[in-house]
């Protein structure tokens, strides 16, 4: 360390404070990486290594770039899970006394960072803290370049804890976490959040927690507002989580973060609960296979204008209400823009003329902002008055509420019309930002540089004159200021007086006394302009800096306007209803339709079916029926459609009405999780375990083809049972698609059970699925057939057409018993010896060989020792 220059040891000792960070050194216009950072940075960047003297023997490994693209460069290490801190030089190396002063001004994580060029515009970008132990779990969040942040708490069981941190995480999605260590003995927990959402997770200890603080920390940062006026008095885990979150946004961003004035807490259970699997399996947010946004759900629904309203689209598909009220408020905006088109067009152009004020408003506060920025915002805030005064005179009364409620910001407006010019540069420091006329000392340093510049015109003139070299001009750069340049071919006409400065391949640079003194006025009127012009612009920044609470207000009510404008223009295009709500426990859809899968049918070919669910006789529906005839696509539907009506949106249906429920299951297809050692069926049956523990009479259950994954006799006695317990104990609304026929049967003896299929027609041996849900129950699939369409080898198909004869010849499987009331109602020793019984009486003793009857007494003996066995156990 004593052979170290002082500058790297300036580096190093800056470098401890931030060990787990890529520190990022200035140096003159660069930005350098030494050592390990060097070596990282240069690889995932793929810049080049170079080395640099440090006072030791051995060089530093060192790598660079320039600071006016670092913002690039910084994104890019943080998308690869990066911390990344930036050193600034704090004084000015002019009147520096030894070694510039350096610090570290900003530590840009993957939940904090801000840079608009790589946030997705229509997505939240969620720094998460989490407080957890034995008995409940806190959790905080925020979005750092909106200043939105939450919190809630559930006081549980570890498993219960679990359970509601995956949900929530699910549907917060943060890109980073920061957690206490107890995480890191949850090994179930982190297994989970490393196969779906794998954020980057930061723990500290237990005792890094000052309990004493926590309280005083959240209520100095919110304005003095108690923790009542906050809604977490004696919420210790959400005050817990909120300290920990404030603390460690004050120590990477080392600003006020006046952006983040206002704290949310909510009720989880004041929400429909979605979790990750169902997300997924009704691809809300993206496809399963192309993970594509256009083809899921929010990418037919967001015809929103701005960047603003896709982000609450999203948040409310995420937290679906389920005040009935709530829902009617947004329902009743939707049908009046639906019943007065020329207003939703006129709302909609207003709108797209609003840039990301939310945002912005966030760059302002953190003073990362420019002067297009505040262009933008001005240009955002022009047509704000004609919003508020189109909505004031409306029939309905939350637009009108809206206009009450809707900050024009005229005083802003007129701020940033006065002062900021039309087309300023993208940095700050080059000038050209500020108009003339807003500010008197500046117009007068201005006037001094440009009588400065005709005064060089003059000059240049009046050389030219004096010693005829025509082709004389003069020029400037940064390294040798202003000068007179004369071609090679003129030197012979050069005067005495002129003072060689330069020599070039072609010409010769000269200056005068005359013009060495005035290049001292003239450079000295442009860094003063400069300087002032920036201090002006500081002035500006600040002092809309102080309404950023009011901006803030402005942009949640836009948000509103354009996600309910969205929906109406979705309705109106695709022909979508106004749903009723009750609390009746009845779902009854009149031609529903699934309105990704419509959008994407060419010729409007799509066949709509009917649902009708209750808590009485239609509480589980079994559907059977063909494989590809559309069994998941009616079930997706009936769940996107209550979905639909949850937030507010008309659903694609002739009528619809749809009972409040707290929360959709599905269990669509198997979703192998084999990297975590996970088989299908282990997957199948964690998410089946998930849905029995959690669901309520309240839910929507949607199941597809559960059991599939093993055996024949194991998958369908977990369906039956699965079956039997819904009914009987939780008594959701279900509905149940299966290839186990023997299910249907279940109808018989259950008064909450119906039947549904879907009807195939058959001519020779063709078939044709017509997609039509019916009552009643098949013993077809029909997969074969599928596998002929799908174009499988003529062969295979007679042999499976062969195969299946014999199955059906010597295995014929019939369930008889009737469905009891006691939640065990089959008997799967009985079960299997009716088919060894079967078994016996359909054998073609006379026409069988000798080896033939051997091998099946083999088999029969092998069975008789099974169901020894399983009567044993």
């Amino acid at each position: 360390m004593e052979n170290l220059t002082p500058m790297m040891k300036q580096y190093l000792s800056i470098k401890k404070q931030y060990d787990d960070c890529i520190l990022f050194f200035r140096l003159g216009d660069f930005y350098e990486m030494f050592f390990e950072d060097a070596l990282k940075a240069s690889k995932e960047l793929e810049i080049t290594l170079t080395q640099r003297d440090c006072g030791m023997a051995e060089k530093a490994s060192m790598c660079g770039i320039p600071h006016h693209v670092s913002e690039t460069y910084i994104s890019r290490l943080v998308e690869k899970g990066y911390k990344v801190a930036i050193c600034e030089q704090v004084e000015d190396p002019k009147f520096a006394k030894g070694i510039v002063q350096r610090d570290v001004i900003r530590v840009v994580t993957p939940g904090t960072i801000t840079d608009q060029t790589v946030l997705d515009e229509k997505t939240n970008n969620y720094l998460v803290s989490i407080y957890l132990d034995d008995s409940g779990v806190g959790i905080s969040y925020v979005d750092n370049s909106t200043g939105e942040m939450y919190t809630t708490e559930f006081l549980g069981e570890l498993s219960e804890n679990n359970m509601f941190l995956i949900d929530e995480l699910g549907k917060i999605l943060p890109s980073e976490i920061i957690c206490n260590d107890k995480i890191n003995n949850n090994t179930k927990l982190l297994k989970i959040l490393e196969g779906t959402i794998n954020p980057y997770i930061n723990s500290y200890k237990e005792s890094d927690i000052e309990k004493d603080n926590l309280a005083s920390l959240v209520t100095e940062h919110f304005n003095g507002k108690s923790l009542d006026e906050l809604e977490i008095n004696n919420k210790i885990y959400s005050i817990i989580a909120t300290s920990k979150l404030i603390d460690y946004l004050y120590k990477t961003q080392k600003s006020s973060l006046e952006h983040i004035n206002n704290l949310s807490y909510y009720k989880p259970n004041n929400y429909m609960v979605l979790d990750i699997n169902t997300r997924a399996n009704l691809e809300i947010h993206e496809t399963i296979i192309k993970r594509d946004r256009k083809g899921a759900l929010i990418g037919l629904l967001d015809k929103t204008s701005t960047s603003m309203g896709g982000r609450l689209l999203k948040k409310w598909l995420e937290q679906p209400l389920i005040n009935i009220k709530e829902i009617e408020k947004r329902n009743n905006v939707v049908e009046y823009f639906l019943n007065n088109i020329v207003i939703m067009d006129d709302i909609k152009t207003y709108l797209k003329q609003i840039y990301d004020i939310e945002r912005l408003a966030s760059k302002i506060s953190n003073g990362n902002c420019n002067a297009r920025d505040l262009l933008s915002l001005r240009n955002s805030i022009s047509v704000l008055p004609d919003i508020k005064k189109l909505l004031k005179n409306l029939q309905n009364l939350e637009l009108v509420n809206m206009s009450i409620n809707l900050d024009s910001l005229d005083d802003i407006y007129s701020l940033l019309c006065k002062s900021i010019s039309e087309n300023p540069p993208i940095t700050l420091k080059d000038g050209g930002i500020i108009k003339e006329g807003y500010d008197k000392d500046l117009d007068q340093v201005k006037e001094a540089c440009s009588k400065g510049k005709e005064w060089l015109s003059t000059l240049e003139a009046r050389e030219k004159e004096k010693t005829g070299i025509r082709n004389l001009k003069i020029g400037f750069n940064r390294v040798y200021g202003y000068y007179l340049e004369v071609t090679k071919s003129n030197i012979s006409l050069v005067p005495d007086y002129f003072i060689r400065k330069q020599t070039l391949a072609n010409s010769e640079r000269y200056y005068t006394e005359e013009l060495k003194n005035m290049e001292d006025k003239i450079l000295g009127s442009e860094e003063k302009s400069l300087i002032l012009e920036y201090e002006i612009f500081t002035r500006i920044r600040d002092e809309i800096k102080k309404h950023i609470d009011r901006i803030q207000t402005t942009s949640k009510i836009i948000s509103q306007l354009d996600v309910l404008n969205a929906f109406a223009q979705v309705a109106y295009k695709l022909n979508f209803v106004k749903p009723s709500l009750n609390t009746k426990g009845v779902i009854e859809i009149i031609e529903g339709r699934h309105p990704v899968v419509e959008n994407n049918i060419q010729n409007n070919l799509f066949i709509p079916n009917d649902t009708y669910l209750n808590t009485k006789d239609r509480m589980v529906q079994i559907i059977t029926g063909p494989n590809m005839a559309g069994k998941s696509t009616y079930m997706r539907q009936v769940a996107i459609i209550t979905l639909l009506a949850h937030i507010g949106s008309f659903v694609p249906a002739s009528k619809a009405n749809i009972s409040i429920v707290d929360r959709i299951f599905t269990r669509i297809g198997a979703q192998d999780n084999l990297s975590q050692g996970e088989s299908t069926f282990m997957v199948e049956m964690n998410e089946v375990s998930n849905i029995i523990k959690s669901a309520t009479k309240d839910s929507l259950i949607i199941l597809d083809e559960v059991g599939r994954g093993t055996s024949t006799y194991d998958g369908l006695s977990i369906a039956w049972a699965i079956v039997e317990h819904i009914t009987t104990n939780i008594k959701a609304k279900t509905l149940f698609a299966t290839h186990y026929h023997e299910l249907t049967q279940l109808q018989n003896g259950n008064n909450n059970i119906k039947n549904l299929t879907i009807v195939a027609e058959e001519s020779g041996e063709q078939i044709v699925f017509l997609r039509k849900i019916v009552e009643g129950s098949t013993n077809k699939s029909y997969g074969i057939e599928v596998a002929k369409l799908a174009g499988i080898d003529e062969s295979v198909i007679n042999r499976a057409n062969e195969i299946l004869s014999l199955i059906e010849g010597n295995h014929q499987i019939n369930i008889n018993s009737k469905v009891k009331e006691e939640p065990k109602q089959l008997n799967l020793i009985d079960y299997k010896k009716d088919y060894y019984v079967d078994k016996i009486l359909n054998l073609d003793i006379d026409n069988m060989t000798p080896k033939e009857a051997l091998n099946i007494l083999y088999s029969l003996k092998e069975g008789a020792k099974n169901l020894r066995r399983d009567n044993n156990e």
